[in-house]
């Protein structure tokens, strides 16, 4: 048995001496002793009873199968291990909600970037192509004018030529190739004999 269970066995056999001195009326020195005798025993029935019903949940959870087939069971947990980012809250938050127009512009920025090149190649017209990259380079450079705080604005402006060339590559490799020129149909043995003007040959 622990030193500290010997403790509390004592001061558990104090008390019942107190009590039984109590009923023959003590003192307010043994009143308070009995006091706070009674309020640790409280104080340790209430955290063994919370113990056990919280091994309860767990072990009747684990019967009902409600810890088979989660998320990241067997898996390393996703961010684990790498640097940390002061902003993984707010980042977090934006992707598993889908979150659209809030946040810090860094971060929203970052992510918009991220998502530009499809956002172009939806886009049927150059005009259309060049207005989107001058937009979010002025907003780029808005957001790194700003002393609002917050996170820093590490996105890079994008080269709107450069960007336009290979927007232009990816349209002509994604569109299909022109048609070949359906080869002549082969011509009957009757076609052949008329010369097909109706004139025998």
């Amino acid at each position: 048995m622990s030193a500290e269970n010997n403790a509390f066995r004592r001061k558990l056999e104090r008390g019942a001496e107190l009590r039984a001195v109590r009923s023959w009326g003590g003192n307010a020195e043994e009143d308070a002793e009995l006091e706070a005798a009674d309020a640790q025993e409280r104080e340790k029935r209430r955290k063994v009873d919370d113990a056990a019903r919280v091994e309860y949940l767990i072990r009747d959870a684990q019967k009902q199968g409600k810890f088979d087939n989660l998320k990241y069971a067997g898996k390393p947990i996703p961010g684990l291990g790498e640097h940390y980012d002061p902003d993984w809250w707010v980042k977090g938050l934006i992707q598993r909600e889908r979150l659209s127009g809030m946040g810090p512009p860094a971060i929203l920025l970052r992510i918009e970037d991220s998502e530009l090149d499809a956002k172009l190649d939806q886009q049927y017209a150059e005009k259309q192509a060049r207005d989107i990259l001058e937009d979010f380079n002025k907003r780029v450079i808005e957001a790194r004018r700003q002393l609002q705080g917050g996170p820093p604005v590490v996105t890079k402006l994008r080269d709107v030529e450069a960007e336009l060339e290979r927007w232009r590559g990816r349209r002509a490799a994604a569109s299909p190739p022109d048609p070949e020129p359906a080869p002549e149909a082969r011509r009957t043995w009757w076609q052949r004999l008329w010369n097909g003007s109706g004139q025998p040959n």
